[in-house]
């Protein structure tokens, strides 16, 4: 898995962490540039991180002859995928690359889609990957929300993750995840067998994180100008609000959580810029 071990370059800031009600939440953000909030920079950044979210492990096998055509190809799955028509990708890959940057994380499958009983198509995990502790590996469900008001994206992840873990929701999601996971993933045997078919789901959970990803428009970043102490203490409260409303939905009583928030300056503008960069890699 040495491709993983190349990550792009540090941009988000850890702004604020806390894990006062039980579970560990943070706050990333773009930061500002002559006073401005850093939209086109985010944008960038999150291209940058393309690559690495969309492509499999060894699709990331890039050299300078072939750079441009692997950059092509992420943008064009995620371009051509129906969740781009919401720009749900951006708060994918905002989530992938906390996960990566900040936790150490590897992706350990593809995205996977599959039908419902009604032949809907409904999207698995937003992000699948395994974190290597001290201890038995954790495998990491991510659930990821790119929403203007962030109580309302907290509310729908909320939602998407009781689905997640509804027993005939999760065992089916188990049956596809399970045959993609790479082989090369070191403990690939103890992972494998959490996806098992024959292995409990109470196992699963026990080594499993579920992290939360919300990216959307804050109080207070569009207007401010600098990562000082009151910009902190502002982001610090709105988090804890989001922090305050995951631990009434009692979700923490048979799962790991793990919250994360990006606030931004205006959602519709770091959209715009994220498109405009993709729409440029698609012929």
């Amino acid at each position: 898995m040495e491709v993983y071990e190349n990550i792009p370059e540090n941009f988000l800031e850890e702004v604020v962490s806390d894990s006062a009600l039980g579970f560990p939440s943070s706050s990333y953000c773009a930061g500002f540039e002559l006073k401005a909030w850093r939209c086109n920079e985010l944008a960038d950044h999150f291209i940058e991180w393309l690559a690495d979210y969309a492509l499999k492990e060894d699709e990331l096998a890039v050299s300078h002859g072939n750079m441009y055509v692997r950059l092509r190809e992420a943008a064009a799955r995620v371009y051509k995928s129906e969740n781009y028509k919401k720009r749900g990708e951006i708060g994918e890959i905002a989530l992938h690359a906390i996960c990566r940057e900040f936790f150490d994380t590897i992706p350990i499958t593809p995205r996977v889609f599959y039908l419902t009983s009604s032949n809907e198509v409904v999207k698995s995990f937003d992000s699948v990957h395994v974190r290597y502790p001290d201890s038995f590996p954790e495998i990491w469900l991510g659930e990821a929300k790119f929403y203007e008001d962030r109580n309302a994206g907290l509310k729908d992840a909320i939602a998407s993750v009781r689905k997640h873990i509804d027993q005939g929701f999760l065992k089916n999601e188990k049956l596809i995840l399970g045959p993609q996971i790479s082989k090369n993933i070191p403990h690939y045997e103890k992972i494998r067998s959490l996806f098992s078919s024959n292995t409990s789901l109470d196992k699963l959970f026990q080594s499993a994180v579920f992290p939360i990803c919300i990216t959307s428009n804050s109080d207070v970043t569009g207007s401010a100008e600098v990562i000082d102490p009151p910009y902190r203490d502002a982001i610090k409260l709105e988090l804890e609000a989001l922090s305050q409303s995951l631990a009434k939905s009692g979700l923490g009583s048979s799962i790991r959580l793990a919250l994360f928030y990006v606030p931004l300056g205006c959602k519709k503008s770091l959209a715009k810029a994220f498109d405009d960069r993709l729409k440029g890699l698609n012929p």
